[in-house]
């Protein structure tokens, strides 16, 4: 494809001394480096719950126009005034507009779903309501019928909501949408979507955000163990 949507992220200022914000581990790693680069068409965030992957996919999101809770920028629903405000520290580094964009979140996908059943043309979202379907299979369903190429998607875990099939469903989607000039920036815990060989994954720790090989991460490292060994494991676990 060609150049990335948004090619980078970087801490325009800090944020006050006395907000939340300015003590996230998060914050710190980002005001250390001169931008977090995107380099590939698929940017994976990881790392443990509480490194900020999700807050910062939500600030993007945030700073490009998108619903905090999910949609695309013509999306005016607000179910609870939750997110933070790191968007308003935040520059996004972009090179041209996507012509589509959509901001897709495992947690509150069921507003963003009854937002749509109220307001929009199902037809363009696949002909029934998402709520006559099952979790996953409307999440996906959402993905592969609205989903347009030349666009900027951000998905915030959507392995919540999939079983490992629909996983593998999803990264065929992915690919689809990549050679259609498409950008993804994904939060997830799934060592099967990390597999995808188009992407580049960024670990967030305590200890900063580096960029790591698929084999190198611990969701990689540590499913595999398990699997080789769940005898092993289940008994250290259960003893």
């Amino acid at each position: 494809m060609r150049e990335n949507y948004i090619t980078g992220v970087r801490l325009r200022e800090m944020p006050p001394s006395d907000s939340y914000l300015s003590h996230l581990p998060l914050i710190k790693h980002l005001s250390a480096m001169e931008q977090l680069q995107f380099s590939k068409p698929v940017t994976f965030f990881v790392g443990e719950n509480g490194t900020g992957k999700s807050t910062l996919l939500e600030a993007i999101a945030v700073a490009s126009g998108l619903n905090a809770e999910g949609g695309s920028k013509d999306f005016s629903f607000s179910t609870r005034d939750s997110h933070s405000e790191l968007y308003q520290f935040l520059t996004t580094i972009k090179t041209t507009l996507p012509k589509d964009s959509f901001f897709l979140r495992a947690e509150s996908f069921y507003n963003a779903a009854s937002y749509l059943d109220e307001t929009s043309d199902l037809a363009r979202y696949g002909g029934v309501s998402f709520h006559e379907q099952s979790h996953g299979e409307s999440f996906l369903s959402l993905i592969i019928n609205r989903f347009e190429g030349k666009g900027l998607y951000l998905l915030d875990e959507p392995d919540a909501v999939l079983s490992p099939q629909k996983v593998l469903g999803l990264l065929s989607a992915i690919h689809d949408l990549v050679k259609r000039d498409s950008q993804f920036i994904i939060a997830t815990h799934s060592p099967i979507l990390l597999a995808y060989p188009k992407a580049s994954i960024l670990q967030f720790s305590d200890d900063g955000i580096e960029e790591v090989p698929y084999r190198e991460t611990e969701h990689y490292r540590l499913t595999k163990q398990f699997l080789d060994a769940p005898e092993r494991f289940l008994k250290y676990l259960l003893e």
